[in-house]
């Protein structure tokens, strides 16, 4: 992926950018795109010199608000059909019926920290226009995530790749790796946290 998206900044650098957008808007709606890796990897192209990392930000931050809010939209005209549609799967109730709990005990709160977890923020967006979450609350959080989100992944790959000016997908290889772990601990303090309540 790295290679494919080189070769797309030398010739249109300009298409980069629309390609971290795109990525950002369809994640939120499917999460079986790989946004973050596009953003990632965008910062280690803009390491090169080949990118303007505020662009990526930019970009970034604005395809995950534009499709978190999609998804939400969706979420308040036709409800419970997409939920049926695009998350059936056990595993995909299992997120929504989360997602549902959380937003309902914790509100905004909830709308940044799903942001991180891949597919949580499918499932929150989703579920915060089924059960009528006020909109502009909703908008200001998902700001923030898009955001913090947008911010997080670039600069991983920024200084990933500055750390191997030389050797640019070892770089990237640390940023996932780095990214990996953020995403695994999230995981495994929402597992601990379920291991505590189930012995309480």
């Amino acid at each position: 992926m790295f290679t494919e998206f080189s070769h797309l900044v030398a010739d249109a650098s300009g298409w980069a950018y629309l390609i971290v957008l795109a990525f950002a808007v369809v994640d939120a709606l499917l999460p079986i795109v790989p946004s973050e890796a596009s953003v990632i990897t965008a910062g280690v192209v803009a390491a090169g010199g080949d990118l303007l990392l505020p662009a990526v930000i930019v970009a970034a931050a604005l395809g995950a608000f534009a499709g978190d809010n999609l998804a939400y939209l969706l979420g308040r005209r036709f409800g419970g059909r997409v939920q049926d549609r695009f998350l059936q799967g056990a595993k995909a109730q299992r997120r929504v019926q989360w997602a549902q709990r959380q937003l309902n005990e914790r509100g905004g709160e909830m709308v940044i920290v799903a942001r991180f977890i891949p597919g949580g923020r499918t499932a929150v967006t989703l579920s915060a226009g089924t059960l009528d979450f006020p909109w502009r609350r909703f908008a200001m959080f998902d700001a923030i995530a898009a955001g913090v989100w947008a911010l997080y992944a670039s600069l991983l790959g920024y200084f990933g790749g500055r750390a191997f000016e030389d050797e640019p997908w070892k770089g990237l290889i640390l940023a996932f790796t780095i990214a990996l772990a953020a995403a695994g601990s999230v995981e495994l303090t929402r597992w601990l946290r379920r291991r505590a309540a189930r012995g309480t």
